[in-house]
């Protein structure tokens, strides 16, 4: 088994010993905190006769070590309990959605039922998590769970819900940004109240899995085991996720996102010698609550005199996107889901398919032009309105089809290039890479052009999108690491841009901005930009069209075809980098539109590539196009992210796949 090798490898090595190990890192946190309460300077007596920096110390600084050490055991508990009953060394609250699930539920409850937020945070985030983790597992039932379905799945509700999220607090403005800076994950307090709670649920969900041991070791086991040895399979493990849940969210309802602690701990707990479950159910907590403390003690030990800018949490993305890198080696309990649509018939060409898609990609920019609503209802603009009002839809239109047409180029070149149904810029971390660029030239100049915040996108996406690769090909691009490696870097990103907005600045709006995936401040100039900018970088595709057909078949196969491997896919690589930057800059970094158009024209029959290009651009197109016009028109006279309506559109045809149950490679 793969936990036996990974403790294996753990307890044959020459290097400190994991107690040693955990123990100095336990004694770097708590001398980081130790140096906490030392930089706090003596203060006059206040009225009742104690030292304000007493009171700081009493319900500040002691409360915010103690969250930082249940937070961390509450989270690494949850995560082994999830990871356990769904036998996925991936499963945890962040990667299941159920953090973004119960942040989603506590942002609109802070809009549309303030009420239910001053004695009710717990039961509103238990709501959200409950029904995102619910989503997930309907979505891959009839895979039986399978662990890259179920994270695939997870991180499309995670991602969705966090644009929503995102959208809200944007809507809402000053009157919600702090919540989107607590939502990273801030431990500040100012009293003993989240402790308490968080003590609470760590002693019920401890002793509950302790009750609960057998079934759990049942439940680690194969379907068959189980069944025979009498256990109600799916009671226990209903049981089981709702009280990692319930744990998992009652941490974000106090203190806000915090992410991978769920995940590294009980990995780690293997790594470092736990071998039976008791052991784990021990060291995952242990380790986790040293983590988050020890994270915490960083983030405040680089804020320095200057205040605390940096959610903890962001902090724990920024370690545990490394950590999960790390484990890349060590993890191999996944199995890559089959997506392949061979029940459809091939076309060679299909020109008039690709006919038909173009008309109908036309006919939608036409609707999108003339149609609307208004104050006075549904309209068709014509005469003078139609020529004020193409000054400000035909723009939109022309970015918004670029934007889908390049992320489809880019997901299709990725998907071919690494042989992997599932690659795409989204999935793979290269859109929040492009983010991860544009808040670095944000930093250096807030006044950055959009030449310089380009340049910096492409930078992002193309680092993003080497080290991918650079990572896939040591495993000869196989499927589960580049997932992995992609949930690692987006989590990386996502950090950083976290980090970023969180300081509160102009170009943490900028960054709220990109993030909820917006067209609507896009000019003429950007519309001529991205069209021009489309056609220059397809163009090449379509020349290297033998490249693309080739390139899947392997590596030695390609070189004795006389395809230049290294060369070829240098050059499509740069390529995809290039459309997938171009395309966030204008529509952030949630689409799927570059995971699902390649699909659609898949299932059309496309298979060679030239005309698989051309019906995935078209598709990609029609996708964004629509969904601008629905982002206008939905929720009128309010405006919904573009990208969050592409990837509702896209995401039916993605849970298609994912629940379609067809046979998997074996």
């Amino acid at each position: 088994m793969a936990d036996r090798a990974m403790t294996q490898r753990a307890t044959t090595g020459h290097a400190l010993s994991p107690i040693a190990l955990w123990g100095l890192l336990g004694a770097v946190a708590a001398l980081l905190f130790a140096w906490r309460v030392s930089m706090q300077s003596p203060t006059a007596p206040t009225s009742d006769g104690a030292g304000l920096d007493r009171v700081i110390l009493l319900y500040s600084t002691l409360p915010r070590a103690a969250v930082a050490v249940l937070a961390g055991a509450v989270l690494g508990l949850s995560g082994l309990l999830l990871q356990r009953v769904l036998r996925n060394p991936l499963a945890e609250p962040s990667t299941l959605g159920i953090s973004a699930g119960a942040q989603l539920a506590m942002t609109a409850a802070s809009v549309y039922a303030p009420f239910l937020m001053e004695r009710s945070q717990g039961p509103v985030a238990f709501a959200g998590g409950i029904a995102a983790v619910l989503l997930v597992l309907s979505l891959t039932w009839r895979r039986g769970l399978e662990p890259v379905s179920v994270v695939l799945a997870g991180m499309m509700v995670a991602l969705t819900a966090s644009s929503i999220s995102a959208a809200l607090i944007l809507a809402n403005g000053d009157y919600l940004f702090s919540l989107f800076i607590w939502g990273g994950g801030s431990l500040v307090q100012q009293d003993w109240g989240p402790a308490i709670a968080l003590s609470t649920r760590l002693a019920v969900g401890a002793g509950a899995a302790l009750l609960l041991l057998r079934p759990l070791t049942i439940l680690g086991l194969d379907d068959a085991s189980a069944r025979s040895l009498g256990i109600a399979r799916h009671t226990s493990r209903f049981l089981i996720i709702a009280l990692a849940v319930w744990m998992a969210t009652t941490v974000v309802a106090e203190v806000g996102v915090i992410g991978f602690v769920g995940l590294a701990a009980p990995a780690l707990a293997t790594l470092s010698g736990a071998r039976t479950l008791r052991q784990k159910l021990l060291a995952a907590p242990l380790i986790g609550a040293i983590l988050l403390w020890l994270t915490d003690g960083l983030v405040q030990l680089a804020a320095g005199a200057g205040g605390e800018r940096i959610p903890t949490g962001a902090g724990t993305a920024l370690l545990g996107g490394p950590v999960l890198l790390w484990l890349l080696r060590r993890l191999r309990l996944l199995e890559w889901p089959n997506l392949s649509t061979s029940g459809t018939s091939p076309r060679k060409s299909g020109r008039s398919i690709i006919l038909l898609l173009f008309l109908m990609t036309l006919l939608a920019a036409v609707v999108a032009l003339v149609v609307g609503r208004g104050p006075a209802g549904w309209s068709i603009a014509g005469g003078d309105i139609l020529a004020d009002l193409v000054a400000w839809r035909a723009p939109r239109i022309g970015v918004a089809a670029a934007a889908g047409a390049m992320l489809a180029a880019a997901g299709l070149v990725i998907q071919r290039i690494t042989g992997n149904p599932l690659a795409s810029p989204e999935v793979l971390g290269v859109g929040t890479g492009a983010g991860a660029g544009l808040t670095a030239v944000l930093a250096l100049s807030a006044t950055a052009g959009p030449g310089l915040q380009l340049v910096g996108s492409i930078l992002g996406s193309l680092a993003v999108l080497i080290a991918m690769l650079i990572i896939a090909a040591r495993a000869k691009f196989g499927s589960e690491r580049l997932l992995l490696a992609g949930i690692a870097m987006s989590a990386l990103c996502s950090a950083v841009i976290t980090a970023a907005i969180a300081m509160g600045n102009t170009q943490s709006y900028v960054l709220l901005r990109w993030l909820s995936g917006s067209t609507s401040q896009a000019t003429g100039f950007d519309a001529w930009l991205t069209l021009a900018c489309l056609i220059l970088l397809t163009l090449p595709l379509f020349l290297a069209a033998r490249w693309l057909d080739i390139l899947p078949l392997g590596e030695d196969t390609a070189r004795g075809l006389g395809l230049p491997v290294a060369g070829g896919r240098l050059t499509l690589i740069v390529l995809a980098a290039i459309l997938t930057a171009l395309a966030a800059m204008f529509v952030g970094p949630l689409s799927f539109v570059g995971l699902i158009a390649p699909h659609l024209a898949r299932l059309i029959g496309f298979t060679r590539a030239r005309p698989h290009l051309a019906g995935a651009v078209l598709t990609g197109a029609l996708l964004m196009i629509v969904s601008d016009w629905l982002s206008r028109m939905v929720a009128f006279p309010y405006e919904l992210p573009v990208g969050l309506i592409a990837s509702l559109l896209g995401g039916p045809y993605l849970v298609h796949l994912l629940a379609k149950g067809m046979p998997r490679h074996g």
